[in-house]
Formats: C-alpha cells, structure tokens, sequence
C-alpha cells in the first residue's frame, strides 16, 4: 500500500497546501526595498511609494526615517547618476537638468558635478571620435551632424567646439 503524502493542517486529501498570506509591509520597508535595488532621490522614493498606495504623509516619513538613519541620501542619490550618466556619454548640461528633476538643486547639485573625475570636454571627443571617427575633420556637414549630437547629450558649447574641431590623427599617432 502507498504511504500518503503529508499534508498541512486544515488541507483536505487532494487540496494543495494553504500557502500563508504575506505580511503586509510598513512604509519604512516598502521604502527600504527599493533603496536595496539602487539609491533614490527623496522626491523620487516618496513619488514611488505614494504611486504603490502609500498616503502622502506615511510615504514622507517613511523617507524622512531612512534618511536619518543614512539609508536614503539626495548627495549619495546625485553623485552615483553623475557617474552613470556620464559614463553613458552625458554632458554636464543634461545631467544638471535631470537631477534638478529629481529635487537636487543648490548646493549638493555642484558638489555632485564637481565629484565627477572627468574631463568633459575629453568625454565629448571620445564620444565623437567612437561615434563618427577620423572622416570628421574633413567634413564640415558632419561636423556640424556631431556638434548636435553632443549639443543633445547635454555637453555645453566649449566641449562641443573642442570635440568637433580637434585632429584625430595627432591624437592617433
């Protein structure tokens, strides 16, 4: 004879055991599982959680909590998207405007563009140089195709002059 299966109490012959509802979690924990994922401004953690249900008070003094316990920090938040957006070929122009819409303004905004270890201008012309190589010191139309390519990324005017009026091939050689 075959042995039956245990099965959890209150489960009938047949039924699948009764998995346990999950506990509902507090606001701090809500907020904490997603500052594990990556850091967050505070605007953009308690637009989250209001945007999960949270009411608008719990959601601020969810943060408030994790910022004091050094959990949630706007300069942390701003100097980490400096460095990624700048390694994915941003200029300083869009990276400000993009952490002022995160609520990063004044002082820890410059702090966050100064943290960056750079050169901007470097990084325009690297990128140019990736994008439309050595063809663009002969091509004024081209040139001008790049000038707008950096203008859209965010570089400001002196890095763009520099990146599209430099010689490749003494850089090269």
């Amino acid at each position: 004879m075959r042995e039956e299966e245990p099965h959890e109490a209150g489960a009938g012959a047949g039924e699948p055991p009764r998995r346990r509802k999950p506990r509902e979690q507090t606001p701090v924990q809500r907020a904490l599982g997603l500052l594990v994922r990556r850091e967050h401004s505070r605007r953009e953690l308690t637009r989250k959680l209001q945007a999960r249900g949270l009411d608008p008070a719990a959601a601020s003094a969810a943060v408030e909590t994790l910022a004091g316990q050094g959990w949630q920090d706007d300069a942390r938040f701003a100097e980490s998207l400096v460095r990624s957006r700048a390694g994915a070929g941003y200029g300083p122009v869009r990276i400000r405007a993009e952490l002022r819409t995160h609520g990063i303004d004044g002082e820890a905004l410059s702090r966050a563009l100064a943290s960056f270890e750079g050169d901007w201008s470097e990084n325009a012309r690297d990128l140019v140089r990736r994008r439309f190589g050595p063809a663009l010191a002969d091509d004024p139309a081209l040139q001008r195709k790049a000038a707008d390519f950096l203008l859209r990324r965010g570089f400001d005017a002196a890095s763009v002059r520099a990146a599209t009026r430099c010689d490749f091939d003494d850089e090269l050689g």
